[in-house]
């Protein structure tokens, strides 16, 4: 057996059966079957350690951003405990000085007329209000989204995903159509007067993080433009500083119609997303502008988080340090590559926004566990297993870059090992299947 079997804790077992019993009974399974039964308890900084305190773990997936700024950050705790102390999460129904405060500082950072902001509490709801107000404001119905992308698990945003997501629940919908990514001359083929909007994730991290070809966002939009149509940007997973720029779009020369962000701005402290939009759109509202509501969406405290997120990480200092971890990841990384090009095929980078080409759709999945054996957290794409997401949190220092260099070598080493293993490919097979 190729899978130690370790002795539970008492409070770790209780958590993991109660955990089976009541919430996720093929989680547990999952995670039983591959001996990464690891149950979060104290974490900080880039560190989880489990709930028996004989594990921890270095993030290096950040929950696709939500840890951006680390566990627990200090700064963010401050400014939330601070605020307990005369807010709580407020009503929708009534304006708010933290929530103007917010959506004045997105508009502040954001470019060209990106001057509103719809907020909502997770990424998936974002999407949704998105999607509502793009066929609120073209009167038309059809979506197109991208092949392997993913925008939520919700009503709306699910449906821009691919068909795993949404046949289990009879959500299939001829309005909703996907063209491959990067292929400029598909979107050409079917954006017609019936679409409503495009919406693309400025490098799609479910895909395993490809980047966009030169000008092809360029071209996506001047294309809606000609056709009436609008561009949505989900940077829920790129944004606020991930690339080295607080917005990935900065550095593709291009401005969309309307920008999602969530995961990140909570600072891993306070659930909140943002549906920024050009003011144009917000004539949506206008008629009826209790149309659309979100009772815990831009609450007070979690609008004081944001701030306090949008303040570090705006930060020229703070973006300057991303891109020096990038270019420190760049080197250690390409010397791994060559070290293990067996199994280690590629490097597809933007700053801290990192895919690891793996040698085939069962690497990934083995790497996972590879890491986790190694005290690292990597996850693989889901809609491409042949890559491993690399997420560092953004506030690491070079020692933090050396450790996980390290741990990784010894990562690809076991990764290695265990694929060549009859047992955990089969396993694998089976589950991807």
């Amino acid at each position: 057996m190729f899978f130690s079997k370790k002795k539970l804790s008492k409070e770790k077992k209780i958590s993991i059966e109660n955990f089976k019993e009541h919430v996720s009974s093929g989680k547990v399974d999952f995670y039983q079957k591959y001996n990464m039964d690891f149950v979060m308890g104290f974490r900080e900084g880039p560190w989880l350690f489990d709930i028996d305190g004989k594990k921890k773990l270095f993030n290096l997936h950040s929950n696709g951003g939500v840890f951006n700024l680390g566990h627990r950050n200090k700064e963010v705790i401050k400014v939330f405990k601070e605020g307990l102390n005369f807010y709580d999460i407020g009503n929708h129904h009534l304006l708010s000085k933290p929530r103007a405060d917010l959506a004045n500082m997105i508009s502040d950072l954001m470019p060209g007329d990106l001057d509103y902001t719809i907020f909502g509490v997770s990424g998936g709801e974002a999407i949704d209000t998105a999607l509502k107000i793009a066929r609120g404001y073209t009167q038309r119905k059809k979506i197109i989204s991208v092949e392997g992308g993913y925008h939520g698990h919700t009503g709306l945003s699910v449906q821009t995903g691919n068909a795993k997501y949404k046949a289990p629940f009879l959500l299939d919908s001829p309005d909703f159509i996907q063209i491959p990514y990067n292929d400029i001359e598909a979107l050409k083929e079917i954006l017609d007067n019936e679409v409503a909007a495009v919406i693309v994730e400025t490098i799609p991290a479910t895909l395993g993080m490809p980047l966009p070809q030169e000008n092809y966002l360029k071209e996506i939009k001047e294309l809606c433009e000609k056709k009436g149509a609008l561009l949505i940007l989900d940077e829920v997973q790129t944004g606020l500083g991930r690339t080295g720029k607080l917005w990935a779009f900065e550095h593709f020369d291009v401005v969309p119609d309307m920008v999602v962000l969530a995961k990140g701005l909570s600072g891993g402290i306070y659930p909140i997303s943002a549906t920024v939009i050009h003011k144009k759109l917000e004539s949506v509202f206008h008629k009826d502008p209790f149309i659309h509501i979100s009772t815990s969406g831009g609450a007070e405290l979690g609008s004081l988080v944001a701030l306090k997120v949008l303040e570090i990480s705006s930060d020229k200092e703070f973006l300057q340090n991303v891109n020096h971890l990038s270019e420190e990841f760049r080197e250690g990384l390409e010397k791994l590559q060559q070290k293990h090009n067996g199994y280690f095929k590629g490097i597809r980078r933007l700053g801290l926004m990192i895919g690891l080409e793996l040698k085939d759709e069962l690497a990934g999945p083995i790497m996972t566990k590879a890491a986790f054996d190694n005290d690292l957290l990597i996850v693989y794409a889901n809609n491409d297993t042949s890559v491993v997401q690399f997420l560092p949190p953004l506030i690491i220092g070079e020692k933090d870059v050396k450790y996980v260099l390290k741990q990784l070598d010894k990562s690809f080493k076991r990764a290695a090992f265990l694929y060549k293993t009859l047992q955990i490919r089969e396993a694998i097979k089976s589950f991807l299947n």
